[in-house]
Order: structure tokens, then C-alpha cells, then sequence
């Protein structure tokens, strides 16, 4: 066990890397393995298809709207507690997973995940944080990504090996034990830190952040069964907006938010969060959709359809680094741009391969995309932590993560959406509303039930042209935002830790 009167030895910090490594390889898995298992989750539990997008939805919800949140106890309760508290809750959800009988209690325990993965996440970002400094900490981050891109690689296909051996339930048994291998090496060797000027948790700020991103989530999937303009769905988006303008109100006059709203007065700042976002729709929303699409549309078998995940994901597990140690010659904004860019071509290469047909013919734009996002992926954490001095590491990797892990569920749930309302618009029928659901989610069954009248060759090609037209457009908002980080990065302002400086005086009135 680790003498806290010491300072920690190399070996001491090489495992408090490989503690929170352990848990970032496993949060992945709980993402990408449902996807490529949820025929098979709907067989066994049932579910109208808004239930079946709460099982990644109530996953990503939860945890992009409690980072901030357990950023925030992390610098006030300890970095090490919070961490492993989390590891803990992980494990046990991941455990609670396999025995859940209904869709209701497999949603409500996915969300539950989530909160678990955000605690573990954000302590052990910030215990890293304080373990090592200066390039190390660079390096040390780089690995975590590393670790999630390791996870985001093999999860598609682990997964799938799982599920057709033993069942689905039992992908969140590698979960467990992941996560209880890193609470075992956490409570060894983690040295326990706080911001001894922490004032504990923003009661009003989380709150309203939670509700305003869960109304808005839930309004954006209910619309697709009941339409934009029933009202139910209205209320809720414009109870989204109403509270998110609390939200913003509270984190202003509070003297010591969750939510340093004055970062925002930096371009370099504001790039770091547009490039957080970027993913989301450029790389991670397809993590879901492609799986679904193979299984359900394609009938490849989850196997297969995990082994094609790998050209998208595999590019994570080497360029990140490469980029890293690219950045010392190339300016991050020049390295993040250009890999914007290149996922951008990549959208609009794979958006020409029709549903139905030779499925290996995607496997090179997919790759094109997975290389692209990969360049921004190395360069991302490590920008974010250096806007803030490490003691405010909580929120700097809160507030980071939070738009990352936020803007992939509000992605997701958004693109599903958009999905299947361009699938309802290329089927014929009065049921085409709900037979578009059903081809969002991978039932092409259910959609020859609500619209007998068309062939199932009709209900794939009308699918397949909503995948085109929804790829064409995540390719243009990659472009938009690819320029507008190019230009936010490559502005020159005062350093990373000059710019928090000064935000932490203004902040405390200094």
C-alpha cells in the first residue's frame, strides 16, 4: 500500500494509471456493446423502440449530465473516494444488468450506470491529475485515451463473441470484472486529494442541468412516435430551453460555480469545446447506428457486425499517440482541422453505399473515418486540462467531459430522430411513422407488420436512402465545425495557465 508521507514512486503512479485505464476500457464497452446486442436485448425484454433508444440514451444522459457534478465532489470529498465510489457503483450496475427481467428496469439500471461511469470518470481524471504534472500529465492522459479507444475497438466485437456464446448478459460481465480489477489496484495505491477551497457540490446548477438535458432528450425521442407538433413534446423542449436558461442564470451570479462560465471569454477555450463536440456526431453516433444497421438492416450476425466496427474504431488505438507526438512540429489547431476533415470525406464516401448491398464495400470509408477522428482524439484531453491550474482539475476535466459526453447523447438521440423521420419520408403508408421506427432500431420484421403493403426490399431501400441523406449531413456540420476550430485553436492568446489564472482572480473578485 502506498506511504501517503512520500512522495509516489514510479511504480505507484505507472498503477494509478493502469487503475483508471482498467475503468476507461470498460465505460466503452458499456456503449458499444448494447448496439450490437439490442435485437437481441428487444427479444429477450420487449420495448416500444423509445424504450429500446433508452438503453444507450439513459446510459449517455446520465452520465454527460453528472460529470460536472463529480468533478465538482471530487475537488471538495476527495479524489480517490469519489473515484472509487464510482469503480464500485459501475460494477455493481454492470452486475444488476444481467439479472434485469423488463426494459424498464434495464433503463433505469443503465442510467444508474452512467451516474456510477461519471463519478469514476471524473475522479480518476482528477487523481491523475495531481499524480503527475507537466508532460507526464500529458503522456498519462494520452493513455487514457488510448485505454477508451482500446474499449471503443474491441467492444463491437467482444461484444458479439459474447452474446453468441453465452448470451447478451454476459457482455457486462467483462464489465465487472474490468472495473473491480481497477477498485482493487484504486484502493492500494490511490493517494487521496481536494481543493481545500472547494465548496462542495452546486446543488441548483446540477439540478437544472439534469432536467434540462433529460427533458430534451426525452422530448427529441418521443417525437418521432407522436410527431413535432404534439404538444407533450413541445412542453418538453421548451422546458428543456427554460431550464437551461436557469441553468446559465445560476451558474452566473453563483461565487463558485460548477460551470466557469467566464472560460468561455477565450477563443482557444471556446475551440477546445466546439472540437469536445465534434465527435460526437462525426464518429460516435455512427458507433450505434452501424451495429444496428448491420445486424438488423444488413442480417450479418452480431459477430460480424463487430469485426466490421473495428475498421471505424481500430485507427484509435495507434494515431491518437502519433498525434500527440505530431503536435511538437504541427500546431494542434492545423492537426485537429485536417482530421475533421478527412472524417468529413468519410461521411460522404460511406453515404454512396447502399443498404442491402456488399457490406465490405464500407469498411474503407469507415476506416477513412475512424483515421480522421483519431487525430483530434489524442490532442483533445490534454487542451482541456491545460486551461486550468491542476488544483481546479475537477471542473477542468467536468466541464470538458460534460460537453463531450453531453454532446454524444444529445448527438445520438438527435440523429435517431432525424433518422427516422428521413426514413418515414421514402415509405408509402398511414402506419410509415412507426414502421420508421422500427427500421431505426434494426426491426425490419416489425416494419413489414406496420406496412404489410411494401417488400421488405422497399422498407431497406427507403431506409438505406435516409442513412445517404443523414450521412451527407453529419458530413457538412464535420466540415463547419472543422473550419471553426482551425480558426478558435490557431488564435494566439495567453497560455492555458495564464488564461486560468486570470479567470480564478476575476472569479474570486481578486
Amino acid at each position: 500500500m502506498t506511504n501517503r508521507s512520500l512522495a509516489p514512486s514510479p511504480a505507484d503512479k505507472a498503477l494509478v494509471l493502469l487503475s483508471v485505464c482498467l475503468a476507461a476500457i470498460a465505460m466503452p464497452l458499456t456503449f458499444t456493446g448494447p448496439a450490437v446486442t439490442l435485437p437481441a436485448i428487444a427479444e429477450t425484454l420487449g420495448g416500444s423502440p423509445v424504450a429500446l433508444n433508452w438503453v444507450t440514451n439513459a446510459f449517455m444522459l446520465t452520465f454527460g449530465s453528472a460529470l460536472m457534478a463529480a468533478g465538482a465532489l471530487a475537488d471538495s470529498f476527495g479524489r480517490k473516494r469519489v473515484f472509487l465510489i464510482g469503480v464500485a457503483g459501475f460494477a455493481l450496475s454492470s452486475l444488476a444488468l444481467v439479472e434485469a427481467r423488463s426494459i424498464l428496469i434495464f433503463d433505469l439500471l443503465r442510467a444508474l450506470q452512467g451516474v456510477a461511469a461519471a463519478a469514476a470518470f471524473a475522479g480518476g481524471m482528477a487523481a491523475l491529475a495531481q499524480e503527475f504534472t507537466g508532460p507526464g500529465r500529458m503522456r498519462a492522459f494520452s493513455v487514457v485515451g488510448a485505454s477508451f479507444g482500446a474499449g471503443l475497438s474491441f467492444g463491437p466485437i467482444s461484444s458479439g463473441l459474447m452474446a453468441q456464446t453465452f448470451g447478451w448478459p454476459s457482455i457486462f460481465l467483462t464489465v465487472v470484472a474490468l472495473t473491480l480489477a481497477s477498485l482493487i489496484i484504486g484502493v492500494l495505491v490511490l493517494r487521496d486529494s481536494r481543493d481545500p477551497a472547494a465548496r462542495g457540490l452546486d446543488w441548483p446548477g446540477t439540478i437544472s442541468f439534469t432536467l434540462a438535458l433529460t427533458l430534451f432528450t426525452y422530448g427529441v425521442l418521443q417525437a418521432p412516435e407522436t410527431g413535432w407538433s404534439d404538444p407533450f413534446v413541445i412542453a418538453l423542449l421548451v422546458g428543456a430551453l427554460a431550464l437551461m436558461a436557469l441553468f446559465v442564470r445560476i451558474e452566473l451570479v453563483s461565487p463558485r460555480p460548477m460551470l466557469d462560465l467566464s472560460l468561455f471569454r477565450y477563443g482557444r477555450f471556446v475551440g477546445v469545446q466546439l472540437l469536445a463536440a465534434a465527435p460526437a456526431y462525426a464518429f460516435v453516433v455512427l458507433l450505434i447506428l452501424l451495429p444496428i444497421r448491420f445486424v438488423g438492416i444488413e442480417g450479418i450476425g452480431a459477430v460480424a457486425a463487430g469485426r466490421m466496427m473495428m475498421a471505424l474504431s481500430a485507427p484509435l488505438l495507434v494515431l491518437p499517440l502519433l498525434a500527440g507526438w505530431l503536435s511538437r512540429w504541427i500546431a494542434p489547431a492545423v492537426i485537429c482541422g485536417l482530421g475533421l476533415m478527412i472524417s468529413a470525406a468519410g461521411l460522404a464516401w460511406l453515404s454512396f453505399m447502399p443498404a442491402g448491398g456488399d457490406v465490405s464495400a464500407m469498411l474503407a470509408p469507415m476506416a477513412v473515418i475512424g483515421i480522421g477522428i483519431s487525430l483530434p482524439w489524442g490532442l483533445m484531453d490534454g487542451l482541456a486540462v491545460s486551461v486550468v491550474p491542476s488544483e481546479r482539475a475537477g471542473m477542468a476535466t467536468g466541464i470538458f467531459s460534460t460537453v463531450r459526453v453531453a454532446g454524444e447523447g444529445v448527438a445520438l438521440a438527435v440523429v435517431s430522430a432525424v433518422l427516422s423521420a428521413l426514413t418515414s419520408g421514402h415509405l408509402n403508408g398511414e402506419q410509415a411513422r412507426e414502421g420508421a421506427q422500427k427500421l431505426v432500431t434494426g426491426d425490419v420484421a416489425g416494419a413489414a407488420i406496420a406496412l404489410p403493403q411494401l417488400a421488405r426490399s422497399a422498407l431497406i431501400e427507403g431506409y438505406g436512402e435516409a442513412f445517404a441523406t443523414l450521412l451527407h449531413l453529419l458530413a457538412g456540420i464535420t466540415v463547419i465545425t472543422a473550419i471553426v476550430v482551425f480558426v478558435f485553436l490557431g488564435r494566439r492568446e495567453a497560455s492555458g495557465g495564464d488564461v486560468a489564472a486570470k479567470t480564478v482572480d476575476a472569479s474570486s473578485g481578486g
